[in-house]
């Protein structure tokens, strides 16, 4: 049994944020453990990858590990989601184990300490792999300011990191999810695709965007996402946040817990959005996968439905850090 199969029954005991806390501390010694990185170069949205395997963004919502996870031997890390001011989120509890459905529900609300000290944590990291920051919108905020949340926080970010997500795709923060709809969403995107030229000048660099969607999209909703994202050439989509919907869970323990579900029960789900969304991307965006990835063949599945990278979340809590390894082995050049 691996150092994480030791200790994964005294997480499973505690609380799970409690445990998720405790699980971020211990990454480190986790890293002392880790094979080495396993190298699969994979170039999607003008960036060098040393392998897809990636960090979800919520597991390092502040940017205070990034050393720790990138001794895991992830081929790049999100970090975030940030806003741009601190909040601390929703009432705790607010995360809950599915254990016999490996499945998890959080209801978190971007709890995270602001855009100027989580910048600070990103500029205090030593690891110089490729990294993203996930950025979002206050819960104060109304929704017609949204827009300008985004605009700080990418601001801020831009010179610190390989590639930005536009997180639109939390149900955790009231209305968010309406940002996905057509209108909405290409006005967001013509507002930082602006920005970006102006900063791209300035630091010498266009940083490439990606958007970040739910699982729970109507075939018109995906073909308005990928005809937005063609529009304005926005280099990436990730498939998919966490799903608002209990297929899967319903009548056990803690699946009427509000906020959204995320593991192996929304693995199709996630997959079915991948999917389609490659097909009205038409190449023109890179998809990364997320959402059900527990194992090499999950992993595998996400890229014979066309995704150029995948990214790991909740499989991290029941699996532990070697499934990274397992993921990377897993990937075959087109």
């Amino acid at each position: 049994m691996n150092l994480y199969g030791l200790a994964r029954p005294f997480l499973f005991s505690l609380d799970a944020e409690n445990a998720h806390l405790l699980a971020l501390r211990a990454a480190g010694l986790a890293a002392l453990f880790a094979p080495p990185l396993i190298r699969r170069p994979v170039r999607a949205m003008g960036i060098e990858f040393p392998n897809p395997i990636g960090l979800a963004a919520g597991l390092d919502k502040n940017a205070e590990h990034i050393d720790a996870f990138g001794a895991l031997g992830f081929g790049f890390l999100e970090v975030g989601t940030v806003t741009p001011r601190p909040q601390p989120g929703n009432a705790r509890p607010r995360l809950f184990r599915i254990e016999s459905r490996a499945a998890i529900i959080n209801r978190f609300g971007f709890n995270n300490v602001g855009v100027d000290a989580f910048v600070a944590n990103v500029r205090r990291a030593r690891w110089n792999g490729v990294l993203g920051i996930n950025i979002g919108k206050n819960a104060d905020t109304p929704a017609e300011r949204a827009i300008d949340d985004y605009e700080l926080c990418f601001k801020q970010v831009y010179p610190h990191c390989a590639y930005v997500v536009i997180n639109i795709a939390s149900p955790n923060t009231k209305g968010l999810r309406t940002l996905q709809e057509a209108d909405h969403l290409n006005a967001l995107l013509q507002r930082l695709t602006a920005l970006r030229e102006p900063l791209a000048e300035r630091h010498g660099r266009r940083v490439p965007l990606v958007v970040k969607v739910a699982p729970d999209l109507g075939a018109e909703e995906i073909q308005a996402i990928a005809d937005a994202v063609r529009r304005h050439g926005i280099e990436g989509v990730i498939a998919t946040n966490t799903s608002v919907t209990r297929d899967g869970v319903a009548g056990l323990p803690h699946a009427n817990e509000a906020g959204g579900l995320s593991g192996a029960p929304i693995k199709e789900r996630a997959t079915h959005v991948l999917r389609e969304l490659v097909f009205a991307l038409r190449g023109e965006a890179a998809v990364i996968g997320a959402g059900g990835i527990l194992s090499a063949t999950d992993a595998a599945e996400k890229f014979a439905a066309g995704a150029s990278l995948v990214q790991l979340y909740t499989g991290l809590v029941y699996r532990g850090p070697e499934l990274v390894a397992e993921c990377a082995s897993a990937y075959r050049a087109k």
